[in-house]
């Protein structure tokens, strides 16, 4: 399997290669500032600076060494979250230094799979698997006890802040199909964005406040797996004009988490290769 690290410009529609490699890598995030792109691979977090010509380094993040594609930036630039399950077995959220460093437990229930970071930096919104369900669950960045925001209607995964704190926007398959839907921070008014034969994940609002970008599926691919034929779609805040972007050959690891440029002009996202193409 091939990576193809990429960034999309949103006003020329154009995608460059940022890195390639034979290894496999998922979910960039890009940082506040600009300046560098962060992904997980070999259950490890690397850093792509943006401005040079090199590999990839390796960040610092102490005792785990079993993190997955959940993790994101602070608003701020100054802490990670992730998900590593080095200690306890199960996915579980920690916190620690954007330069790198120890780790600190965040959620005390498990597996929980971080997706949104609330635009003040006090808020973690993640997924949550509780007796087999799987539910949208926040929790203040100090730890403490989750807020459950959704209640087993159908599977709730993916949640992110949109720019202004007023919405999560989360994909959930409670009509059937994993749709788009976004619902206010304390789980009231929610409000279904997607209406399509497609299976529709992982949306993340631009910085800019007018556009979500989302991962669509063909209607019979069941959750989200690697190595699928998909598409990269955008729509408004409200769910109108959907358009699609373009397809790629990619699906989990693509864009897992917040991927967008602060300036919200472009996102970047993993390609992948089959190995007989």
């Amino acid at each position: 399997m091939r990576s193809s690290v990429e960034i999309y410009d949103m006003e020329t529609r154009t995608s460059t290669v940022v890195w390639e490699t034979d290894l496999l890598v998922e979910a960039p995030n890009w940082s506040p500032d600009g300046s560098y792109l962060l992904i997980n691979g070999d259950g490890l977090l690397h850093r792509i600076w943006l401005d040079e010509d090199s590999e990839p380094e390796e960040v610092d993040t102490g005792f785990a060494i079993r993190i997955n594609n959940d993790h994101g930036i602070s608003p701020d630039g100054s802490m990670l979250a992730i998900c590593d399950r080095t200690l306890v077995g199960q996915s579980c959220i920690y916190v620690l230094p954007a330069e790198g460093g120890m780790p600190r437990q965040v959620t005390k229930n498990m597996p929980s799979y971080w997706h949104g970071w609330s635009p003040d930096g006090k808020t973690l919104a993640y997924c949550g698997i509780r007796d087999d369900i799987f539910d949208i669950y926040t929790i203040p960045v100090d730890g403490g006890d989750e807020l459950r925001l959704t209640q087993g209607e159908g599977r709730n995964d993916g949640p992110d802040w949109s720019a202004d704190g007023e919405w999560i926007y989360f994909n959930s398959s409670r009509s059937g199909l994993m749709q788009i839907w976004r619902m206010r921070p304390d789980g009231r008014d929610v409000q279904r964005l997607t209406n399509s034969d497609s299976g529709d994940w992982f949306p993340h609002p631009s910085p800019n406040n007018d556009k979500v970008l989302y991962l669509s599926y063909a209607p019979d691919v069941f959750d989200h797996p690697r190595d699928k034929d998909v598409k990269l779609c955008l729509m408004d805040m409200d769910g109108s004009n959907q358009e699609v972007l373009f397809e790629l050959f990619g699906g989990q690891g693509t864009i897992n988490v917040p991927n967008w440029s602060p300036d919200g002009g472009a996102f970047a996202y993993v390609r992948y290769f089959p190995e007989n193409p």
